[in-house]
């Protein structure tokens, strides 16, 4: 294994498909064509593959702020299906923003010695966006292929690119 890692960011049905319950948008299916192809080159060369899986108790306190998704064991928050992910891929569930937050996100880098981070996935200005912090936080070198990312508004995306190169020092390719 190399010292590099894909980080697929809540690429889930209830994200990505249009009968999903936090669906996204238009341009959501759109990048998972982009990713799978990321998927299939980050496995060919060896690297990490690593998934973040919204997974939500029923009572969730966040479904104050968005409806219902991504509850744990339900259709809507499995990973959709053109990117299943394979033996010896970590799929980390976690229940905010942050990849970081309460998972084992961090000693998972940690232990496989990972140097340089390509973050794809939904939400660019949510999810993806905080996730990013935490690498920035942690001195990883990441990569955002702006393809490989969407959001439910134009503007926060935008602005969220911004954000991660400006701020964060993501390379935003």
């Amino acid at each position: 294994m190399t010292n590099k890692a894909l980080l697929i960011i809540d690429m889930l049905n209830d994200f990505i498909d249009p009968e999903g319950s936090l669906y996204c948008g238009e341009t959501a299916p759109v990048i998972v064509p982009h990713i799978k192809d990321l998927l299939a080159q980050a496995r060919q060369a060896g690297d990490h593959v690593i998934f973040l899986q919204d997974s939500h108790d029923p009572d969730d306190l966040e479904f104050k702020k968005f409806p219902p998704h991504c509850v744990t064991g339900t259709w809507g928050s499995q990973i959709v299906a053109e990117l299943t992910p394979v033996a010896g891929e970590q799929v980390i569930p976690k229940k905010r923003y942050s990849g970081f937050f309460e998972t084992n996100l961090e000693q998972v880098l940690a232990a496989a010695e990972i140097k340089k981070v390509t973050v794809v996935g939904v939400c660019t200005s949510i999810c993806v966006m905080d996730t990013v912090g935490g690498l920035a936080n942690r001195d990883y070198k990441t990569v955002v292929p702006e393809a490989g990312v969407a959001d439910f508004d134009p503007d926060m995306h935008k602005m969220a690119l911004l954000r991660l190169r400006n701020i964060y020092g993501a390379e935003i390719i």
